[in-house]
């Protein structure tokens, strides 16, 4: 299974299938998993896409299944749209089609690239906030909340996805997608709200659709049940 996300998958990655039989499990952040071999230019969920498809054409463990969480669900629905040979699998979460249109979600990735170029912690403390629920952040408590702040830092790297970000349009894409397609939403998620999860799904012809009552980073708030519908909808 290829997975690729915005943050560190954590305990969800150690879960994985290891390579073999068609899959491979990907560890990192998104600065690392997408990491660019450019000029440090702006980035492009084509461009993105094309990296995933070298990997993915050099392993030579395709067609695989394919795992894409935050901006990596835009990503992952651009490779299994534009190289269907390639994804035997597709699983979206937490991810949406299109920025435009959402004034939430044009002024949330704005105000992060602005306080990111100015104010550090400003930025991980917002991308804490909303990374996650109000009942997970309460759960964990104060002392475990800001230990979080300083390892969301506002990299160069993050920076460029953040500003691909406020650029996301896959809609010609979707009607291109035949892999069997699962969409998760979730249901607490101040980050990508749940609405743009069904939207995915209602345009992705023959996708299956769940919600996880849980922040955007569903794979730390609920890993367990994250890896357990991921799993059952892999092995049918």
């Amino acid at each position: 299974m290829v997975a690729l996300g915005t943050v560190s998958v954590g305990e969800a990655a150690d879960r994985a299938p290891a390579a073999g039989d068609g899959r491979l499990a990907w560890r990192g952040a998104a600065g690392e998993l997408l990491r660019p071999a450019d000029d440090l230019g702006q980035l492009s969920i084509e461009g993105l896409a094309e990296q995933v498809i070298a990997v993915i054409e050099d392993a030579g463990a395709g067609p695989v299944d394919l795992l894409g969480f935050s901006l990596g669900s835009p990503v992952s629905a651009a490779v299994a749209a534009r190289r269907p040979d390639l994804v035997r699998r597709l699983v979206l979460v937490a991810g949406w089609a299109h920025t435009d249109g959402d004034e939430y979600l044009r002024n949330l990735f704005t105000l992060w690239r602005r306080i990111g170029d100015s104010d550090p912690a400003a930025f991980g403390r917002s991308v804490t906030m909303t990374g996650f629920s109000r009942a997970f952040l309460n759960a964990v408590g104060r002392d475990e909340v800001e230990a979080m702040i300083p390892n969301l830092p506002p990299t160069p790297g993050t920076l460029r996805h953040v500003d691909l970000n406020l650029r996301v349009d896959i809609r010609a894409l979707l009607p291109r997608i035949e892999a069997p397609t699962l969409v998760i939403g979730n249901t607490r998620d101040a980050t990508v709200p749940v609405d743009h999860s069904r939207a995915l799904h209602e345009a992705i012809a023959g996708s299956v659709y769940t919600e996880i009552d849980a922040g955007h980073v569903v794979l730390f708030e609920r890993t367990a049940e994250f890896t357990d519908r991921v799993a059952a909808f892999l092995a049918r």
